[in-house]
């Protein structure tokens, strides 16, 4: 498999996933501004999106979407326990979270991370984010991991995307139970491994 990726990005969550999993993959670094790959090959003919994570099957097919790319590999190695049984309310409570970090958190950084964002709306983008972080750290309050008692894709995902809080400066210092989070999360060694690959600290 070819995870198609770009240091830091969403697809720091897949790539968390593939390394979680046990599987074997392929790195290659996109150029999202350009759309090139690391080796100067048009990344709109890999993905007419443009965007990343994209994986690139054994089979030659393509997979986008970082919630969709966690799910199937989670679901191809279920002896991992990266997700839930099918019917099971386990499974569940980590898709209802993988929904609410990509629609309510994930999108909500959008507007600090774009050149053409008017600056007198980023306060706003900013208040709206700190309600957010509020519910996840009294989410995290008594639980270990975020939907349950085991690690799971809505980890790799959370983690990821909360690390982006930490670059734009938000104000952190009162999510004690964020902070003691984003440690458990990256003291483990596929995590590590993956922000090494990147580059990351």
């Amino acid at each position: 498999m070819k995870l198609f990726y770009k240091p830091g990005a969403c697809s720091l969550a897949s790539h968390i996933t593939l390394r979680e999993s046990g599987k074997d993959f392929t790195l290659i670094g996109i150029d999202l501004m350009h759309k090139r790959t690391e080796n100067g090959d048009d990344f709109l003919k890999v993905n007419p999106k443009g965007q990343v994570p994209t994986l690139l099957l054994d089979d030659n097919t393509l997979l986008t979407e970082g919630v969709a790319i966690m799910q199937y590999i989670a679901d191809s190695v279920a002896d991992r326990q990266l997700l839930a049984p099918v019917s099971t309310i386990n499974r569940y409570r980590t898709l209802e979270w993988l929904n609410y970090i990509a629609t309510e958190l994930h999108k909500g950084f959008t507007p600090l991370f774009r050149p053409d964002t008017p600056e007198d709306y980023k306060p706003t983008a900013r208040a709206l984010l700190d309600k957010k972080l509020a519910y996840i750290d009294e989410s995290l309050a008594n639980a270990q991991w975020i939907s349950g008692s085991r690690f799971t894709i809505a980890d790799a995902y959370l983690f990821t995307v909360l690390r982006w809080a930490f670059a734009v400066k938000l104000e952190m210092a009162g999510y004690k139970n964020i902070a003691a989070y984003m440690e458990r999360v990256a003291a483990r060694p596929a995590v590590a491994a993956a922000m090494a690959a990147e580059g990351l600290k």
